[in-house]
């Protein structure tokens, strides 16, 4: 018997832990998603396609990556979990068999003026630590090598308490070396405030001598403060002060005084000023004022550590002639060379670490960065790219790696070596979930899930799922599009004129000198890294009108909305208030018009300690957001939050024409259909939008600007192949209606279309920053001349 059992040729039947191979998703219903089921299979290479807005997000990240997370969070303790953000469960029946998961999505790094490439990605730890161990002379400990630490030397006494009334005077000394510059407090930039566009110095303050915007001459609380503080005399012109009275002019510390019997806070004029004004984010600012910040603050290089950040002595210690300035200051794949080139025995284990680090910028593209270069600079795709090094080396199995769009910012050159490090993480026996539009990447799937039909509340559902030859042969949007290719443009525009940039210097650029042509449509090409973002953001000349749409994050709380960032809620309140006899405030649900139970949140969020807290609708408005008695009133036969509910497209047709036709309300729909955002609901919160549809929100509001010259950042990312048609349709209208369109872009259907080509060069970092090819897309393809040529050539099919 036994030896029969040994002979059957049957294989013995698998065991039970070897039957997990799927990801199980059933009735999945967050944002959009309509009960979607589904099952993607184990270490496969799965990518998810479809419009944007069809659910893609909604699916990957909202549902399995959030659940994943969140279960991980609860093998916690209770203490633990109080430190962590706490996660909702996702509206979804059943999620089986999921795995530890490591998102890597497009959220900016940080813009905190203190964040680096290097202390971002920990190569900079490593450096500090090399640098105190090897560095002659020895200066201290890593710290003494931070830019983040200041050197702090205090000396005291203290009593301890040994019980039954003895007590011990103790004396102690504490010194801590940092490496940080006193002067810049290591942001390696000083600003100075230009004092006279703060004031006129000819005028005393009783005339009015401010030039601050928002500083009236009777404001209780800012001017007047000054003129009646009796510490300086108002009726005396600035310039004729005494030391001592501009010194409490310009730089007193807080002191109370007394105006009018009220007791009020007199502080100097340069800390006032820093607190209103320089310490909000900028980009948040009114127009006017952002203004008058960029006139008054200058940013100039720390002279006394050369923009390094560092300390003299922390630049003083070196190895192989080199002090940690000059290697956080070197390219990359430079400073791979020189780490490899140090040989000793004492710091091995840390040589070969910091090795890895380093050898994996350079594998992964961003070997042309290097290690100083402020975080906030980098663009989406390269942060997306910074945060994937810390995975590449993991020995890390069975783990879930979920993309957003990791091919943006990348040249079709580069694409292949992304692609190759994805099949690299799924070979390990990972699974790869990957959100995807270029047809490149969708090539090299094992497994794909097209989402659709269309976007918003017409998308939700799982239009297709299989191979990528069954999905070129199904009758999807994405199907029917995966092989679109543009043809090149027969006629060109001609210029009407020329920007021009001479000597240009920024980052790598080696003294370009170029004319753009206005009034067409202008391509700036070029692998990533070669100084395309430097030339069109940091080198076009100052006051040519130009008007900058970048991939930015848009900040705004859950309770800003399309409706409230592009402007559009003013001209429907108005049209609200006109039609119904009361004032416009009644509906706004941040004011007047608010519902009191929820102030107008629509929802009651219960804080639940280390639990996630709960939203529920709010009972009293029913989510609505107004007062019930704000609802009675009608326009064109719909109330406030029926408006809100509606799409961009619905709203578009309900303000075009009736009796709800409201001008001025319909042009700024016009823009966000015109941009590819028709699906977008008025009052959806603009915390819930992806990168792509920030960006041509942006786009929607400043094609209302009156600058000629539009500088676009990608406009492609983010948009289904379907959708690029669109934008092309767009950036010719922009240019038919007398504006210069300069786009970055990597994608070729956008080169294709361009009138002019300027091709930067030859390669990344400081083997770039050259430009290699200026003419139009059919002379690119025609000369080959450059590897954005080849790729053109390539896609055109010629």
């Amino acid at each position: 018997m036994s030896m029969a059992k040994r002979t059957d040729p049957q294989s013995p039947a698998p065991h039970a832990a070897d039957s997990h191979d799927l990801i199980r998703v059933h009735g999945a219903r967050v944002n959009n998603l309509k009960d979607v089921s589904i099952e993607i299979p184990k270490r496969r290479l799965t990518v998810f396609t479809g419009v944007s807005g069809s659910g893609k997000s909604s699916l990957v990240f909202g549902t399995i990556a959030a659940e994943s997370q969140r279960l991980i969070n609860e093998t916690y303790s209770a203490f633990v979990q109080g430190f962590m953000p706490t996660l909702a469960r996702p509206e979804v029946d059943v999620l089986d068999g999921l795995t530890t998961v490591i998102t890597v999505d497009q959220q900016r790094l940080g813009a905190d003026p203190r964040s680096t490439v290097g202390t971002a990605t920990d190569a900079n730890a490593m450096l500090r630590i090399l640098f105190s161990r090897l560095g002659k002379p020895h200066i201290g400990s890593p710290q003494a090598f931070s830019f983040n630490v200041a050197s702090v030397q205090a000396s005291g006494a203290f009593k301890v308490d040994r019980g039954a009334d003895r007590t011990r005077t103790v004396k102690r000394t504490f010194t801590r070396t940092g490496g940080m510059c006193t002067r810049c407090e290591g942001r390696g930039t000083v600003s100075d405030i230009d004092l006279t566009q703060l004031y006129d110095d000819s005028k005393s303050l009783a005339e009015g001598a401010f030039t601050i915007p928002g500083w009236k001459s009777d404001s209780f609380w800012t001017v007047r403060v000054y003129a009646e503080s009796g510490l300086l005399d108002p009726d005396k012109p600035i310039r004729k002060f005494t030391k001592k009275e501009m010194q409490d002019f310009l730089y007193r510390e807080p002191t109370k005084v007394k105006v009018e019997g009220v007791n009020l806070t007199y502080e100097g004029l340069i800390p006032k000023i820093q607190k209103s004004f320089l310490s909000k984010d900028k980009e948040a600012l009114q127009p006017h004022i952002r203004e008058f910040v960029e006139r008054a603050v200058t940013f100039t290089t720390c002279p006394d550590c050369d923009g390094s950040r560092l300390s003299a002595e922390a630049r003083s210690s070196k190895i192989a002639k080199l002090n940690i300035a000059d290697a956080c200051a070197m390219q990359i794949s430079d400073l791979a060379e020189w780490v490899r080139g140090l040989d000793d025995p004492s710091v091995a284990p840390l040589l070969a670490a910091l090795q890895r680090t380093l050898d994996s910028f350079v594998e992964i593209g961003l070997g042309y960065l290097s290690l100083d270069r402020p975080s906030g600079t980098l663009s989406g795709g390269e942060a997306q790219r910074v945060k994937m090094i810390r995975h590449l080396g993991s020995s890390l199995t069975d783990v879930t790696y979920v993309f957003d769009e990791p091919t943006i910012g990348l040249h079709p050159h580069d694409i292949q070596r992304m692609n190759d490090l994805l099949l690299r993480l799924r070979d390990k026996g990972n699974t790869v979930l990957v959100v995807e539009h270029k047809p490149q990447t969708i090539a090299i799937a094992d497994h794909v899930v097209d989402l659709g039909p269309g976007a918003g509340t017409a998308g939700g559902t799982v239009c297709f799922e299989g191979t990528v030859e069954g999905l070129r042969a199904g009758d999807t949007v994405t199907g029917r599009h995966l092989d679109d290719r543009a043809a090149v443009k027969k006629t060109v525009r001609k210029p009407t004129g020329a920007l021009e940039v001479r000597g240009a210097s920024a980052h790598n650029l080696q003294g370009v000198d170029v004319d753009i042509p206005l009034g067409v449509l202008t391509v700036i090409t070029g692998v990533a890294g070669s100084g395309k973002s430097s030339l069109v953001h940091g080198s076009i000349p100052a006051g040519a009108e130009v008007v900058s749409v970048d991939q930015g994050a848009i900040r705004g709380s859950r309770r800003s909305n399309p409706a409230t960032y592009t402007g559009l809620l003013d001209p429907i309140r108005k049209a609200f208030a006109k039609a119904n006899g009361v004032k416009p405030a009644l509906f706004s649900p941040n004011s007047e018009g608010a519902c009191p139970t929820c102030n107008g949140a629509g929802v009651i969020y219960t804080d639940l300690a280390m639990m996630a807290g709960v939203a529920t609708p709010c009972e009293e408005c029913e989510g609505r957001r107004f007062q019930a008695s704000v609802l009675d009133y009608r326009f064109g036969g719909r109330d406030i939050s029926e408006v809100l509910a509606m799409s961009v497209a619905e709203a578009e047709e309900f303000f075009g024409a009736g009796e709800a036709r409201t001008p001025a309300a319909h042009r700024i729909l016009e823009r966000l259909a015109d941009v590819g955002l028709g699906y977008l609901s008025l009052g959806q919160p603009l915390t819930t939008l992806s990168g792509g549809e920030r960006q041509r929100l942006k786009l929607a509001t400043h094609m209302a600007d009156k600058g000629g010259v539009y500088v676009l950042d990608e406009p492609t990312t983010g948009l289904h192949l379907a959708d690029v048609e669109q934008l092309l349709g767009l950036l010719d209208r922009l240019v038919d209606s007398g504006k210069s369109v300069i786009v970055v872009e990597h994608h070729q259907a956008v080169m294709a279309h361009a009138d002019w080509i300027i091709d930067l060069g030859p390669g990344a970092g400081h083997d770039g920053g050259r430009i290699v090819f200026e003419g139009t897309p059919a002379d690119l393809v025609a000369a080959r001349s450059t590897l954005t040529g080849e790729h053109l050539a390539a896609y055109v099919g010629s």
